[in-house]
């Protein structure tokens, strides 16, 4: 049985904290490590960013996300119904960035790869974005024991 929680909230800049904390609040359950909710809410701020600035256009919309737990296994989609993305696989190569007079760096779905075990992006020009997103929580970690000395 899934844990799920849904999120919608303005396409506003200042709303992007919101998100990113909302979601590592979520995820606390799993006992995450601090780096892991770093990264998690590294991936949660480029997608939102990415559907507030490219998606929207920087006009005020709704974003949606939804976040769900089987196991240790966090998974996110993270929505716009903007002007979607003509060609993903371009949109996804390091350094692309179709606003470079905003000083976009070109590295969201870069970090979102680097962050993430999971990452896929449906697109639909005219229709919206959506970013699908998984983390396992825990993986790699080994039991820690102490010993008296």
């Amino acid at each position: 049985m899934a844990n799920e929680m849904e999120l919608i909230f303005d396409s506003r800049s200042s709303n992007e904290a919101f998100a990113r904390v909302t979601v590592a609040s979520f995820m606390t359950q799993l006992n995450p490590t601090l780096e892991e909710v770093s990264d998690v809410k590294t991936a949660v701020s480029e997608a939102v960013t990415n559907a507030i600035i490219h998606g929207y256009e920087n006009e005020l919309h709704k974003i949606y996300i939804r976040a769900w737990i089987q196991g240790k296994d966090l998974y996110l989609e993270i929505k716009d119904k903007g002007v979607g993305i003509p060609d993903i696989k371009k949109a996804m190569e390091p350094l692309f960035t179709t606003r470079p007079e905003m000083e976009r760096s070109g590295m969201g779905f870069s970090f979102m790869e680097a962050f993430m075990d999971e990452i896929e992006v449906i697109s639909k020009v005219k229709e919206g974005t959506t970013v699908k997103m998984k983390k396992t929580i825990g993986k790699g970690r080994g039991l820690w024991t102490t010993q008296s000395l």
